[in-house]
């Protein structure tokens, strides 16, 4: 619905080929994804929505043109949900088609229940029967998504198999139209978290099903801006916030994550680790959380302190062991770094000291 008049209009000077029912070539879904170049030669520019490899982003198109599923990994905050939605939204127009998986899904979130009420009223019928997600992309030849397929039990999963192979679901409470077949350009994309190894395994057979894509951590300081300032922005607009992101105060973020994230990759345990991923998404979610603060309860200026301040109050979440890390790196990094290069590091460390006092 976001970018509906974009698409819209991508899909009107599009005139690449198109496999089975999708509303946009393969090269326009990139260039969707991606963003336009001069190269492009279009009246308009496209904006990237997704920063990355372009290759993650090609052989994700490749696969579903293909009929296989998809399966987004990675660790927690690397984009996967926000490609898949892209993806989604770009091929068939629905991003909803959405089944989260968590320890309670069940086989009927993946195929079908029934409304109770009109089952006792008029028996079981497909009016009475109520499709899931994937049920209802199958019927509509388009992209189904799962969210944390690994957090879902393995018979859940198992119910995937047949689904990805056959393309079909049955239905055996009923005697007539008891069989939902797959139409062509369904597929599904999934995404799993990289740390959830161990906790649900795939099986082999559900392996084969899917195309791997990994999706690794961004780590070059100029993407990982490039991400934060569009995400930033995005918040600003949707809070009708008018409100300057200080250069300065990204490169202290930026800085800080680098930092602790070298820590985090050199320390020998996990109590010298902190529990924060460290990911992009929570830089993101740092950076939302001070300029909410600032807008509501500060003088409508982004100030270090108060980005310090929520950066300690975000990744604090085992105390004292977190606690304790954060407290290091404040005494051990930031102290010298604001004596060295001055700028808005001092006051980037009295924040992080008076946030790491009121919490201890």
């Amino acid at each position: 619905m976001k970018y509906a008049e974009e698409l819209d209009w991508l899909e009107s000077i599009d005139d690449g080929p198109k496999p089975f029912s999708w509303r946009l070539s393969p090269r326009m879904i990139r260039l969707f994804i991606l963003g336009s170049e001069r190269s492009d030669g279009l009246d308009r520019e496209v904006a990237q929505k997704w920063f990355g490899d372009r290759s993650f982003v090609e052989r994700s198109i490749v696969t579903l043109a293909s009929d296989r599923g998809l399966l987004l990994i990675g660790d927690p905050g690397t984009g996967k949900s926000w490609l898949a939605e892209l993806l989604s939204a770009a091929i068939c127009r629905n991003s909803t088609l959405v089944v989260q998986g968590t320890a309670g899904t069940t086989e009927d979130h993946i195929k079908y229940s029934w409304n109770v009420s009109m089952v006792i009223a008029k028996g079981q019928s497909r009016q009475s029967m109520i499709p899931s997600p994937i049920m209802t992309a199958m019927e509509g030849g388009v992209i189904g998504r799962f969210e944390e397929l690994t957090r879902s039990t393995s018979d859940v999963q198992d119910a995937l198999i047949s689904i990805l192979s056959e393309k079909y679901v049955s239905i055996p409470e009923l005697d007539e139209d008891n069989i939902v077949f797959a139409q062509p350009g369904f597929s599904i994309i999934a995404t799993a978290n990289s740390r959830d190894r161990g906790v649900n395994d795939l099986s082999s057979a559900l392996k084969r099903r899917f195309n791997f894509v990994k999706i690794p951590v961004v780590t070059n300081k100029k993407s990982e801006a490039e991400i934060v300032r569009f995400r930033t922005e995005e918040l600003l607009r949707r809070h009708q916030i008018e409100l300057d992101l200080p250069p300065t105060l990204l490169d202290i973020l930026l800085q800080s994550f680098a930092d602790l994230r070298n820590a985090a990759a050199s320390a020998t345990s996990d109590d010298e680790k902190l529990e924060s991923a460290l990911s992009t998404a929570e830089q993101i979610g740092v950076l939302e959380d001070a300029i909410l603060h600032s807008n509501f309860f500060g003088d409508r200026t982004l100030r270090a302190q108060t980005l310090a301040g929520s950066l300690v109050g975000s990744l604090v979440r085992r105390s004292p062991e977190d606690l304790a890390i954060l407290n290091k790196y404040w005494h051990g990094v930031v102290e010298p770094r604001s004596k060295k290069d001055g700028g808005e590091w001092p006051e980037f460390l009295e924040g992080g000291r008076e946030a790491i006092d009121t919490l201890s």
